[in-house]
């Protein structure tokens, strides 16, 4: 049994992936070939946005985001301790400094009553209100943005984050990494905050067959900076640069490959919804269990299908009994960022952010894809319930 199953999806369209990659092979613009226009554009209509930005992965397009803005030393970027490095990764590369907020337990993001208490302590300087960096010789620090995520593909609460970064006056950046696809009251994710970012990532609900990403957003000027951004600083030619920049382009061949692969997402979108919601029906009597809420209003595009164990020896037994029996099972994330070796020299301890530590030792992810079949889940069900 795959935990995710991308020869399903390609045994679907193999014949026009081979025709598309065969155009480019042709016309030979393998670097921002027109292919990239093309889907740049189909991207962006779907969004519901001005404009989309192609990168060369998830973690570029938080990092041109955070550039576009001017994001650097002594600025302090807001986000989830409970997320994959990346999110956090992007602030330190600028020499700012990341301030994690606890996650709500329910949704996993992150909690926008937090949220706010986090900016209440940077403003006055009291780590009582709530845990701050902990850095030797650190002056105030000047909160600047706020990067929320949409984990497991569960948009955040933008309503209430919208507002706290209008009150705030702070840039807000959705990290759509693992949600492209997902809604909230009907707009898509990668619509919400100044900038949307996503990952092409083969395993996201829209994935390449290599690294990939791309930014949203609908103001002209953030555009054509991150435009500028993507290549070198480009001005008016390519041999201009009026900024530093990265070299950030996403390759012809894996936007004909993600062109192809659009062709079906809609249909895939709904077939996660299909495999989440039996999930749940056949996990309902497993009390020992806790399966993923979706608030109201709210659309999941299940990039995982994530279930609590009641501690982490529990857990561990699961997944080992799992595994014996041929059934994949991964954990998404065992550590949070604040405990991580590479975040040490800001100075937070176990303890912090309660929810986030408590959901590591305990949350195990389902094998969960589009073509995932009802007998494979019936099975898994079963073992879990004996497990469990």
């Amino acid at each position: 049994m795959e935990f995710i199953d991308l020869a399903a999806q390609q045994k679907r369209i193999r014949g026009e992936i081979e025709e598309r990659i065969r155009k480019v092979l042709d016309h030979g613009q393998y670097i921002m070939g027109p292919e990239i226009a093309a889907l740049e554009g189909e991207l962006a209509r779907y969004v519901g946005v001005k404009h989309a930005i192609a990168c060369a992965s998830g973690t570029d397009a938080l990092l041109m985001a955070l550039m576009a803005r001017g994001i650097g030393p002594g600025d302090a970027v807001l986000t989830t301790p409970f997320t994959f490095i990346a999110t956090a990764e992007v602030i330190s590369l600028l020499g700012a400094t990341p301030v994690y907020v606890d996650i709500d337990r329910k949704t996993y993001n992150i909690d926008p009553d937090q949220l706010d208490r986090c900016l209440s302590a940077l403003r006055s300087g009291d780590a009582g209100l709530h845990p701050l960096p902990r850095l030797a010789g650190q002056t105030r620090l000047t909160p600047k943005a706020i990067i929320a995520v949409d984990l497991f593909g569960l948009p955040a609460d933008y309503g209430r984050l919208g507002e706290i970064a209008r009150q705030n006056g702070l840039f807000l950046i959705e990290d759509a990494a693992q949600s492209f696809g997902a809604e909230l009251h009907g707009r898509k994710a990668c619509a919400f905050g100044d900038v949307g970012c996503t990952s092409f990532f083969p395993a996201k609900p829209l994935g390449c067959y290599g690294d990939g990403g791309m930014c949203f957003c609908s103001d002209d000027s953030m555009a054509e900076i991150m435009r500028s951004i993507r290549l070198h600083g480009k001005g008016s030619h390519k041999y201009e640069n009026i900024r530093i920049g990265i070299n950030g382009r996403l390759d012809t061949i894996q936007a004909t490959i993600l062109l192809a692969k659009f062709s079906l997402f809609e249909e895939e979108v709904k077939l996660r919804q299909v495999v989440a919601n039996r999930y749940t029906e056949l996990l309902r009597s497993c009390r020992s269990l806790v399966t993923p809420e979706v608030p109201a209003g709210y659309q999941s595009v299940w990039a995982q299908y994530s279930v609590l164990a009641r501690d982490e020896a529990h857990r561990d037994a699961i997944m080992k009994g799992l595994q014996a029996k041929g059934i994949p099972t991964v954990i998404y994330y065992p550590r949070p960022l604040h405990l991580q070796a590479a975040f040490a020299f800001l100075g937070y301890r176990k303890g912090d952010f309660p929810a986030s530590e408590d959901c590591a030792s305990r949350i195990f992810s389902l094998p969960m894809h589009p073509y995932l079949k009802e007998e494979d889940q019936q099975v898994i069900a079963s073992m879990l319930r004996t497990l469990a």
